[in-house]
């Protein structure tokens, strides 16, 4: 594989159901996007109902949580008393935190049991409204937010739920704000309007992406992709990027020694191909082979074809050190690519080097920007690897000048 080349698709074995986590602010509407997706053919596990059920009369669940609250929690028929509850723990942490050490568990355990009976070709939407509070999202191939103005979610908490206006801002403050969501949301629902429009929302977002990811993961293999286009700097790259490093870092687990975000989304005010790259960090190979599958699980397939780097003879001629494994967002709705290189390897060093040197040096970015925009004219309807291949000549020359950046800057990659 050149540098510069971005792989278009491979195709492999079956495995797990996609996994989507759905969230929202109280008032928000969740419910009803839940209910769009059940209707469109979603597996929806409901976890607040989840965690009505573990702790329902008789369980053991509520047993212990009357042991650690005491009986005051109880309604005069034996089931958990959920206002008394509430007013008990909202305002002290370390309540709120025993409860949740009761509740947690037993709402994971029977989660994981849901999930696991979903049919093979599943989309299974895990409908959380703590998502973005308990840091889940990373454990999800994509997170979907509906999101409606405060107002309108207190005048729905107060009209259809009865709720005082004060207790339904309080309970809007309590929970995560729409900054906080936003840093989490690959999909984001505006259900500030009547039921139809976010239904027509999420039915798109169910025939376009939805549908087309699950067949992906379950059959490991990557959408077609077009002809490089480039497009003006997207200042939401970064965020994107960093969403997908969150999965691979939970993939990845303790054979990932870091992750980041590379290539040119990662250079601010750069022009690029809407693409994020990425390189994982392994200690060998050998560990790289070892996270195929759980790579292809999250939604990153293998492309075997892409296995080395173009060698920059000045740096290290012998082409066994610029060998790398490369995997691709199933997910067509977000073109992204993962090089693993070896710590310490010529490939991996300048993975890292290349943004940190055009971040730095204000005219190599521009010279670089003006190639890549003359190449992807010359090379539109070509295909992605020769477009890489025709920037090879450009990487390698200015291997030598980011050396001197680097030299001058005192700069030298971290290896964890």
């Amino acid at each position: 594989m050149t540098r510069g080349g971005k792989p278009v698709g491979a195709a492999c074995q079956t495995r797990p159901v996609l996994r989507v986590g759905l969230t929202g602010g109280i008032g928000s509407g969740k419910s009803t996007v839940a209910a769009r997706f059940a209707e469109l053919g979603a597996v929806v596990v409901d976890a607040d109902r989840i965690a009505r059920e573990v702790v329902a009369p008789g369980t053991e669940g509520l047993a212990e949580v009357v042991a650690e609250f005491g009986e005051r929690v109880l309604a005069p028929d034996g089931s958990l008393d959920r206002a008394a509850l509430a007013a008990v723990v909202f305002a002290d942490e370390a309540a709120r935190q025993r409860l949740n050490a009761i509740v947690h568990p037993r709402v994971g355990r029977r989660t994981g049991e849901l999930m696991a009976a979903a049919p093979a070709d599943a989309v299974v939407v895990y409908d959380v409204p703590l998502l973005v509070e308990n840091r889940m999202a990373a454990g999800f191939h994509l997170a979907v937010v509906v999101d409606a103005p405060v107002e309108e979610r207190v005048r729905r908490l107060v009209t259809a739920r009865g709720m005082a206006e004060a207790d339904a801002r309080a309970r809007i403050a309590a929970q995560a704000d729409d900054e906080q969501r936003r840093a989490v949301a690959d999909v984001w629902l505006d259900n500030s309007g009547e039921p139809a429009r976010v239904h027509a929302q999420v039915d798109a977002l169910w025939a376009r992406r939805l549908r087309p990811y699950e067949e992906n993961v379950r059959l490991r293999r990557c959408p077609e992709r077009g002809a490089p286009r480039v497009v003006p700097p997207d200042p939401s790259w970064p965020a994107q990027a960093e969403r997908l490093l969150a999965r691979l870092r939970v993939a990845a687990g303790d054979r990932a020694l870091r992750v980041d975000h590379i290539g040119s989304t990662a250079v601010p005010g750069l022009a690029a191909k809407d693409v994020i790259d990425i390189q994982v960090t392994v200690a060998s190979l050998a560990d790289a082979d070892a996270l195929a599958e759980p790579f292809a699980d999250a939604g990153f397939p293998g492309l075997p074809a892409f296995d080395r780097d173009t060698p920059h003879v000045d740096v290290d001629p012998d082409p066994e050190h610029w060998r790398k494994r490369t995997h691709a967002s199933a997910d067509p709705g977000r073109w992204a690519n993962v090089h693993l290189r070896v710590v310490g390897s010529p490939g991996w060093r300048y993975a890292l080097l290349f943004p940190a040197w055009l971040r730095a040096d204000h005219a190599a970015r521009e010279e670089y920007e003006r190639l890549k925009r003359r190449l992807a004219e010359e090379h539109g309807n070509r295909t992605i690897p020769e477009y890489g291949d025709a920037k090879d000549p450009w990487f390698v020359a200015a291997s030598a000048r980011a050396e001197e950046w680097a030299a001058r800057a005192g700069w030298a990659p971290d290896p964890t």
